[in-house]
């Protein structure tokens, strides 16, 4: 088997089927044949599994009792692939004709690429930003304290890349990324402390470490709709975000640094706080998410003792 698709899912069956709908169309596009797509789905309560089933036979599905979370949901399903490359994929995404081809000739032809990612698109169609430098507690404090504005230390500065030449960067967004079957092997699969977020910084990590060197790839476009399983479950979700960038700086930069982490957290969550009356200035849909913003800003604080 050339590839292997993975795709974990969770309470998104309508997008789940259209995104398998768009992975088939490309494979029939591109006349490749031997590719597998593979479905765990993580305790949906939405049926999504059914639909999909029906429509691509094909696909194999993995339906797991109770929600194991998104790395070992990966895991689970990378355990039971066999292609050359393995291809992690979002429920939420939808790839543009030509995706495929397009990520496989990349690796193909770059035998030190570890792994390649394509350009994520919003809904809309305008560029998401899918690639990032590996975080630093500096680069984390610069982008807390919103200074990318100023200069882009803890982002990289996307719309000024050309779209039709790959770039090298350090940390791919989990929502599409191709890695070799060989990276896997040596490096290891995704690590499973990491229930969601952060796993893919960590196998971005452990790949680059071993000399692998990673690729965005622009030619090759997905279009991803973003947050659609963790906005059911937003604050719970926002908080494990800074619980995973917590759990990261312990694992990969000791204790010391994971404190240092929670106090710069504190410190960016405070001044949100201080700010947050400004957020009744604004109007509409812009003043809800700055006053919901602010009260989630607000719980972490209360919880940082905690992570």
């Amino acid at each position: 088997m050339k590839l292997s698709v993975v795709i974990v899912n969770w309470n998104v069956g309508e997008l789940l089927h259209r995104c398998v709908h768009s992975v088939v169309a490309d494979q029939v596009r591109s006349g490749m044949t031997d590719i597998e797509i593979i479905v765990v789905d993580n305790a949906s309560s939405d049926g999504s599994l059914a639909p999909v089933a029906a429509a691509f036979p094909s696909v194999r599905a993995i339906q797991n009792p109770e929600n194991l979370g998104f790395a070992r949901g990966t895991n689970q399903a990378i355990r039971h692939s066999s292609g050359l490359y393995v291809l992690l994929l979002n429920p939420d995404t939808e790839l543009l004709p030509g995706a495929l081809s397009e990520m496989m000739r990349f690796m193909d032809t770059h035998p030190g690429a570890g792994a390649a990612g394509a350009m994520l698109l919003n809904g809309d169609g305008s560029l998401q930003v899918s690639a990032y430098p590996e975080p630093t507690l500096f680069r984390e404090a610069w982008r807390l304290f919103h200074l990318d504005g100023l200069w882009p230390v803890g982002s990289y500065h996307m719309t000024a890349w050309r779209t039709d030449t790959p770039r090298e960067v350090e940390v791919l967004m989990g929502a599409c990324i191709m890695v070799r079957r060989e990276v896997l092997d040596q490096c290891g699969l995704l690590d499973e402390s990491h229930f969601i977020y952060s796993e893919d910084q960590d196998l971005c990590r452990k790949l680059r470490s071993k000399g692998w060197r990673i690729f965005w790839v622009p030619l090759a476009r997905v279009r991803h709709y973003g947050g659609q399983s963790t906005k059911q479950v937003k604050a719970e979700m926002f908080l494990r975000l800074y619980r995973e960038k917590i759990a990261y700086f312990r694992t990969h930069h000791g204790r010391g640094a994971a404190r240092t982490y929670k106090l710069v957290l504190f410190a960016a969550s405070m001044a949100r706080q201080i700010m947050s009356p400004l957020a009744l200035l604004f109007r509409g849909n812009r003043r809800d998410r700055a006053l919901e913003l602010a009260r989630l800003y607000r719980r972490l604080v209360r919880e940082l003792r905690g992570l």
